[in-house]
């Protein structure tokens, strides 16, 4: 039988006895036991006070921690706080109070085994335990010698946490405070825009200018920490910079900034597009509208208090709200003959639908294009008959019967506005736009070319139709801007009359013939000059050419 003596030790020498009593020497058939007692005691840390320690967890083994607290005349408070970075996890405080039992072989003095099997029972106590993902924060009193140990488990995977102990509660918090009511208050929701509000902060009433609120945005589940978001967009497979990886730094963006992340890459802007995740960062304002949202989209909004000396944050709880359904598009009835304007904002589409009663077999589309690009769709009766991006004049003829429903949806394929001109009429209707050529570009020639005169030349038709050709000198600068924002429905009566050239009329019933040129005169040496020609069918309506930029020679 062993005899058990019992010591009363340092503080110091209490820990190494606790640290080292899950060792023990191998013994025949102990190997195994002793190579995991072995690794437990590498994984025993002392754990600093007053600073965050990063905690990496493989699954199903368990990791210690130990701190000491010394003998005080009054009682000394201390907190632990623990953030979990993924999965739930189990973690728990022990004490250990400042004395051991020590039980040695009796007569086997060169053993070097220390065993803890029969010390008293009231030696080790479980203080506190907890499982799951929240962020949880343990505040104890102690006034006696003790040892406390933190032990750690993730039985789902492999995974990382943070822990922050301190016994300095005088000096300030590590994490900044919340309100006593932590909840997000969603006061507003539009089709795009989501307006939140939420009860300051005491530590931002406290220093301004080392805290501020940030706001995370996702559509998939609300995030408990900033840690657990950095974890989620790592685990998706996104890359950050290496100033930027595990952190989603308030340092690195000003007020009303957002930072997206997509498309394996993170950047900075200050409008969102389809992101996995924004954070924005709001200085210290307690309400915001988050802007450029899908319509009928469910969020998840997080706010996060952040002490910017620090990079510590404290989590607000998370909300959701789902953003209104997009309104039905306007829907403009089209009635046959008559022409229509449509402008496009670029974002959205406008739907344009047609019902008649025809007593003919076809009808006709005709569609202009005034400024941008624009795609057309057409569905009769629910089934798509032609979808086609347009350039200057298109016609679709289809065939139809009567009280055929015909839907026109008109979108634009750029972000600027585009706009076109639309007409719906059978196909013996009196055409409302003229004849055309193959092409209606116009030609210069180089060699052609003086300090005060240039020669142009376009196709015509086997129509006798009338042509009016125009100028306007241009800075080399506004060339671009005035070739992109040419409204190329617009006619030559919105035009200064200095501007005007000439008009004729002239055909040729053989196409490869059908060919006119000019050379305007008077023109100033070394100077760019924009050239336009319009065309006139019978009904009056005007045809506009593709500009023309030209430049005169400076030495002749």
């Amino acid at each position: 039988k062993m005899p058990c003596f019992l010591f009363y030790l340092p503080l110091h020498l209490l820990m190494t006895a606790c640290l080292c009593h899950s060792i023990k020497a191998p013994t025949s058939g102990s190997q195994q036991s002793f190579k995991t007692n072995l690794f437990n005691f590498y994984h025993s840390l002392i754990l600093a006070d007053g600073k965050e320690t990063t905690v990496h967890l493989l699954k199903d083994i368990p990791k210690r921690y130990y701190f000491a607290l010394e003998e005080s005349r009054t009682l000394a408070p201390f907190t632990i706080t623990v953030t979990p970075c993924d999965v739930p996890i189990e973690w728990s405080i022990l004490v250990h109070k400042a004395s051991a039992i020590l039980c040695l072989p009796a007569g086997d003095h060169n053993t070097q085994e220390i065993s803890t099997s029969q010390k008293a029972p009231s030696m080790v106590s479980t203080i506190f335990n907890y499982k799951g993902n929240s962020v949880e924060t343990y505040m104890g009193m102690s006034s006696h010698s003790a040892l406390y140990m933190l032990e750690f488990l993730s039985t789902e995977r492999d995974t990382h946490i943070t822990v922050y102990l301190t016994t300095d509660t005088t000096s300030g918090h590590l994490y900044p405070e919340l309100p006593m009511d932590p909840r997000i208050d969603v006061i507003g929701v539009g089709h795009t825009t989501v307006t939140l509000t939420w009860k300051h902060s005491p530590s931002v009433l406290q220093n301004r200018e080392n805290i501020q609120y940030c706001l995370l945005v996702n559509e998939k589940h609300n995030y408990k920490s900033l840690c657990a978001a950095e974890t989620a967009i790592r685990s998706s497979g996104m890359k950050l910079p290496p100033t930027l990886a595990l952190s989603l730094s308030p340092y690195l963006l000003e007020p009303q900034q957002v930072m997206i992340l997509s498309n394996s890459e993170l950047s900075i802007i200050n409008k969102a597009s389809s992101g996995e995740v924004r954070q924005i960062c709001v200085g210290t304002k307690n309400t915001y509208t988050v802007p450029n949202l899908s319509p009928s989209t469910q969020y998840y909004f997080d706010v996060f208090v952040v002490n910017l000396l620090t990079n510590a944050s404290a989590a607000y709880t998370g909300t959701f709200a789902r953003t209104l359904e997009e309104p039905e598009p306007k829907v403009t009835e089209l009635k046959e003959g008559k022409v229509i304007q449509v402008v496009l904002d670029g974002k959205r589409q406008k739907l344009h639908s047609l019902q008649y009663q025809a007593r003919h077999k076809k009808i006709q589309f005709t569609f202009q294009l005034c400024r941008g690009q624009v795609q057309v769709h057409i569905t009769k009766n629910g089934k798509t008959v032609a979808s086609e991006n347009i350039s200057g004049l298109k016609y679709f003829s289809l065939k139809g019967k009567l009280m055929d429903t015909y839907l026109v949806q008109l979108r634009s394929t750029e972000d600027s506005n585009s706009s076109v001109k639309v007409q719906v009429a059978p196909r013996f209707h009196k055409p409302l736009f003229p004849l055309l050529p193959e092409s209606l570009k116009i030609k210069s020639f180089s060699k052609l070319r003086t300090c005060n005169s240039v020669t142009i030349a376009w196709l015509g038709t086997q129509e006798d139709s009338k042509y009016c050709v125009y100028k306007k000198r241009i800075e080399e600068e506004r060339v671009w801007t005035e070739l992109q924002s040419a409204d190329r429905c617009s006619g030559p009566e919105s035009r200064p009359k200095s501007e005007k050239v000439l008009c004729k009329y002239f055909y040729d019933r053989n196409l490869q013939r059908a060919v006119t040129t000019e050379t305007i005169k008077g023109l100033d040496a070394g100077t760019l000059y924009l050239f336009d020609v319009y065309l006139f069918g019978p009904s009056g309506i005007p045809v506009r050419y593709h500009s023309k930029v030209v430049k005169t020679r400076k030495n002749c």
